[in-house]
């Protein structure tokens, strides 16, 4: 069986299902440019992840992981995303990599044949997602090795959260968005987030919070600090396209600004 897993990782295993993929920013607001490119699942008749997902059995589910990595560095590539100086941000699955060096080879081939910088490259994991952590772990080790970024997805709601952060600290964690929803409104909310912020940069890690839609959610994380950001508010995901960010303005310095006219 994992001769078979092999031999399909170096061929490049097809996944019958067309897919592409819609790109949606991280911003960093300081320096007012774009820090990543997450790459997200699409049909090619525009259909959701979920509708997607459907269609992914146990037995298609390492060649739909492969699938997704080349499809995203090569669209990546065709969009010449690499030339804006974001990283492109794509989601793995850690239970469809049996052996994280095997597993990589194709990730690697695409890369190169398409002439895309692997250290512009950062796997996303979704804590959410059950999986032994010392294999986690073992995946992660080798990318990193091997001049990849990694990113925890979703951070604060799944299954590893502060236990994983102690054998491995990634480059960056995305605080998941029910801890961002509504967070203008919630003392508790942004006590949590606050010292999971103030916790994270002692540990070197860079911090992306994502889901904001709402003025409000923004102005709360710009008064904690928070510097690079996801969501509605900014651009929502473009269809095979890199789409430009708005830049919003902080409630009260948009004030200011109006009493100075």
């Amino acid at each position: 069986m994992k001769q078979e897993k092999c031999q399909a990782c170096r061929n490049g295993a097809k996944f019958d299902l067309p897919i592409t993929m819609a790109f949606q920013p991280m911003v960093a607001l300081g320096a007012e440019k774009i820090f990543a490119y997450e790459a997200l699942l699409r049909g090619k008749d525009g259909a959701g992840p979920r509708e997607v997902f459907s269609h992914v059995t146990s037995d298609t589910l390492y060649a739909f992981d492969q699938k997704c990595r080349t499809t995203s560095i090569e669209l990546a590539a065709k969009l010449n995303l690499a030339d804006t100086g974001a990283l492109l941000s794509m989601n793995f699955l850690p239970n469809a990599v049996y052996d994280p060096k095997a597993c990589i080879r194709l990730t690697l081939e695409t890369a190169k044949r398409t002439g895309f910088p692997v250290d512009q490259i950062m796997f996303e994991f979704t804590e959410t997602e059950r999986v032994n952590t010392d294999k986690l772990i073992e995946i992660l080790t080798t990318y990193r090795r091997l001049g990849f970024k990694t990113s925890i997805d979703d951070f604060g709601a799944g299954y590893s959260g502060l236990k994983l952060l102690t054998m491995f600290q990634p480059d960056v964690v995305k605080l998941d968005a029910g801890l961002i929803r509504n967070i203008d409104v919630s003392s508790a909310k942004q006590t949590i987030v606050r010292n999971t912020i103030r916790m994270l940069e002692e540990m070197g890690i860079l911090i992306v919070c994502e889901g904001i839609e709402t003025q409000g959610e923004y102005d709360a994380l710009y008064d904690l600090g928070v510097d690079l950001m996801q969501g509605y508010l900014f651009a929502k995901p473009g269809f095979e396209s890199l789409p430009a960010p708005q830049w919003p303005v902080h409630s009260s310095l948009s004030m200011e600004q109006s009493m100075l006219r």
